[in-house]
């Protein structure tokens, strides 16, 4: 296995220890829960063919279910996220400025760049699993409050996990 393999293995275990065993218990003002392991798949090589993808968001969420009980609402919002990730990619910039090797990151693409396509992304993975969690009308406004305020959340912890766990790496 090569490197990158081995770092992504790493960084899934980190990431989903970090949920299961921290994350999954905090709640803020009883309705905020950051989800911070949505960083593995937005962190994924641009490279990744689309199945790969979309099999490793997908084994992410199943994973966070398993422990969470939640019974595939992370699956799905984690293959959602996963499929829309491309189209976002399209959305922000055109395919000849991803050299390759490039990482999607801040230290990377920068910052705007990197909250551009972590906002959206993050919104759609939130975006499903509360509205399927709710699954009703009736609270059609107090769920859209839980996305965006969970969805700062969790941008926040995902800029702070970038600033502080990933180095620029000397290119060759």
């Amino acid at each position: 296995m090569n490197n990158r393999v081995l770092q992504n293995i790493f960084r899934l275990i980190i990431l989903v220890a970090v949920q299961i065993l921290i994350l999954n218990r905090v709640q803020f003002m009883g309705f905020i829960n950051p989800y911070l392991y949505v960083m593995f798949i937005l962190l994924l090589p641009f490279e990744l063919a689309k199945w790969q993808l979309l099999l490793y968001a997908f084994g992410t969420g199943l994973i966070i279910d398993i422990f969470a009980n939640t019974y595939g609402l992370h699956a799905g919002a984690c293959t959602l996220m996963a499929y829309a990730r491309p189209a976002v990619l399209k959305l922000l910039t055109s395919r000849k400025e991803y050299e390759p090797g490039l990482k999607p990151g801040i230290r990377d693409l920068g910052f705007n760049w990197f909250f551009s396509y972590a906002s959206i992304l993050i919104l759609v993975h939130h975006a499903f699993l509360f509205f399927m969690e709710a699954f009703r009308f009736s609270e059609f406004f107090s769920t859209l409050l839980r996305v965006f305020l969970n969805g700062l959340v969790t941008l926040l912890l995902v800029f702070i996990a970038q600033y502080l766990f990933f180095k620029k790496e000397a290119r060759i």
